[in-house]
């Protein structure tokens, strides 16, 4: 029996869950896993639901489901317009800038033109081990929020890789032996990307809705053994001291 996932928020047109790492929102063909967010809570609150976006298996946080098609197509539009505004906290290899902003066009799929992708970022928390990791003497590690004003195919994670920081546990973008680090020293075997918080507009009031979903006991363990601070009022600031998002992008 699989267990319920924490209800964030619900009401008339949504339903808002926080997924844990490793599992698919919905099932797919080329998956065998019959176990998915989708049809836990479907079970869990005993009516057909739509899916409106997507996190990628191995990321957790806050997933939205809606209630309807009307409500699904009003959400779809919202993400595809850039009405929803998106927080991730990622733990990353090396000590990126305090904070920036990241364009850099990504292809949706292998063999299709790049599309005008953009992210953000802040620092939140940095540390320094004194072992040796790969070529370099000591292991420096961060604490980002990262918001993806455009919503591509492992864009977070493609973008923090651009720029030399890659998310910590990230088997397709990441660094083997840092992943190997994490594995072998903290016990921890997955991808340290986090959906925190999302903004969206209700779909039949159009108010905005602000759920989060708290740092996952992954997360905390790893922030107490860095002595980095995870607690509400910390996450708030930095998400007001992200750089200002830029005009919509459609290409």
């Amino acid at each position: 029996m699989t267990d319920p996932l924490p209800l964030l928020y619900q009401d008339q047109d949504l339903v808002v869950v926080d997924k844990p790492a490793d599992l698919l929102v919905h099932r797919t063909a080329l998956d065998g896993d019959d176990d998915a967010a989708l049809q836990r809570v479907r079970d869990q609150i005993g009516q057909w639901l739509y899916p409106v976006h997507r996190l990628d298996r191995p990321t957790s946080g806050v997933l939205v489901f809606a209630r309807s098609p009307e409500a699904a197509q009003r959400l779809a539009a919202d993400f595809r317009d850039q009405q929803v505004s998106k927080h991730y906290l990622a733990i990353v290899r090396g000590w990126p800038p305090p904070s920036g902003t990241i364009d850099r066009p990504l292809k949706p799929e292998r063999n299709k033109a790049p599309r005008v992708s953009r992210s953000r970022f802040v620092r939140l928390a940095t540390t320094a081990l004194p072992i040796a990791v790969s070529r370099f003497p000591t292991a420096r590690y961060a604490l980002v929020m990262a918001s993806p004003d455009t919503g591509r195919y492992h864009q977070l994670r493609r973008h923090l890789k651009g720029i030399d920081h890659p998310v910590i546990g990230d088997v397709g973008h990441g660094d083997r032996h840092h992943n190997r680090f994490f594995r072998a020293h903290f016990d921890s075997h997955r991808l340290l990307l986090h959906a925190w918080c999302l903004a969206l507009p209700q779909p039949t009031t159009r108010a905005t809705i602000v759920v989060h979903a708290p740092a996952p006991a992954s997360f905390a363990r790893l922030a107490d053994a860095f002595g980095w601070t995870l607690d509400a009022a910390t996450l708030e600031a930095a998400r007001t001291a992200l750089p200002a998002a830029g005009p919509a992008a459609t290409a």
